[in-house]
């Protein structure tokens, strides 16, 4: 009996090969720390400026260093990459080592305000010069030797995603900048968690369209 009749079913059929089971694959928002991540990374500034509202600012450094901390242990203890449990524990580092050099609360929030000034600013201007950002990235990620500028509807596709981004950068820096010369502390706080992951994901979802957009033209086996 050769191999082919030794793996035949009752009565001859052909066997029954169990589909190929395939590993589900990580969203944009797994990518980004799942729905946790939001609540890690908000934590700190709550905390940060409720303790303000009632502590002085050294005991207020000292609650949200160990609060920082403590986040950045449970992550890791529950397996997170090291990455992302402690990128949130530098950020907090820096905003407080700003404080403590200028003993005033409301620059927690001073880096990350001329931060979003930046990526505007970038953002903007690679637009502006034909190239928007978002084009950029997706050539280099798939070689960098697509001619993605060429086509018209793609390089469109981009201006699109890059002005998204262009603009949840710029809204920021305005809101948030504002309430800092304002020397609104909490409303900073406020402002900072609801201008965050959700605007994030919004921009982050054009910017996934477009680089679907691009693949499904430029990419034969896409």
């Amino acid at each position: 009996m050769n191999t082919t009749e030794r793996n035949r079913g009752p009565a001859g059929e052909e066997p029954v090969v169990p589909a190929p089971v395939t590993e589900r694959q990580p969203t944009l928002l797994d990518q980004m720390g799942g729905p946790m991540g939001f609540v890690y990374s908000a934590v700190p500034v709550v905390v940060f400026v409720a303790a303000n509202s009632f502590l002085s600012l050294p005991s207020t450094i000292i609650v949200s260093i160990a609060v920082g901390m403590a986040i950045t242990g449970y992550r890791l203890l529950r397996g997170e990459r090291f990455s992302l449990a402690a990128g949130g524990l530098l950020g907090l580092a820096v905003a407080i080592g700003v404080v403590t050099l200028t003993g005033s609360a409301r620059d927690f929030f001073v880096i990350g305000i001329w931060a979003y000034l930046a990526g505007f600013v970038v953002a903007l201007g690679s637009v502006l010069a034909r190239r928007p950002l978002s084009g950029v990235v997706w050539n280099l990620v798939h070689g960098g030797t697509h001619a993605w500028r060429a086509d018209r509807r793609v390089l469109r596709a981009h201006d699109v995603a890059t002005l998204a981004a262009a603009a949840v950068f710029g809204a920021r820096f305005g809101v948030q900048q504002w309430l800092y010369v304002s020397d609104e502390t909490g409303w900073l706080g406020v402002a900072r968690i609801a201008m965050g992951w959700p605007l994030t994901i919004l921009a982050a979802l054009v910017v996934v369209w477009a680089f679907r957009r691009s693949s499904t033209r430029l990419l034969p086996s896409a």
